[in-house]
C-alpha cells in the first residue's frame, strides 16, 4: 500500500491504483480496519473505484444512498430530499426502497439508530 501511496503524491495515479487495492484487499482481509480505511482513500484519491465489501447494512450503501438515508433520517420528505439533490421524487423511491432492503428495514423510522453508529466523517464506528 505504501508504494501505492507513494506513487500517488508522485502524481502517477494509474501506476498507483494496482498497488492500492492489492493493499486495501489485504487489509480487508487481514482485519485492519485502519489500514483498509487509510487505502481507500488513497485509491479514491488516485481515481480509483471502491468495491464494497458489504451487501447489506449501512456499508453496502452507496455514497449517493448514504446521503439519501441521512435526510430521510432527519426528518426530509422525498420532495423535499429531491429538491436537495437535484433528483425526482422518483428517484428518491427507488433509493429509499434499496436502503430499506439493504438495511433490513421498513420504515423511516429505523433509519437513524442505524445511521447514528457512523461518526461525522462517514466512518463506521462502535455502538
Amino acid at each position: 500500500m505504501e508504494l501505492g501511496a507513494a506513487l500517488r503524491r508522485a502524481r502517477r495515479p494509474r501506476d498507483a491504483r494496482a498497488p492500492l487495492r492489492d493493499g486495501l484487499a489485504l487489509a480487508r482481509e487481514c482485519g485492519a480496519t485502519g489500514l483498509a480505511d487509510r487505502a481507500r482513500d488513497e485509491l479514491r484519491a488516485a481515481g480509483g473505484r471502491i468495491v464494497r465489501e458489504a451487501r447489506r447494512g449501512v456499508d453496502a450503501l452507496s455514497p449517493r444512498e448514504l446521503r439519501i438515508a441521512e435526510l430521510a433520517a432527519d426528518g426530509l420528505g422525498n420532495p423535499e430530499i429531491a429538491q436537495t439533490l437535484f433528483i425526482t421524487r422518483k428517484t428518491v423511491e427507488s433509493h429509499l426502497r434499496t436502503i430499506f432492503r439493504k438495511l433490513g428495514i421498513g420504515s423511516r423510522t429505523e433509519l437513524a439508530p442505524l445511521l447514528r453508529t457512523r461518526s461525522d466523517d462517514g466512518r463506521r464506528v462502535s455502538p
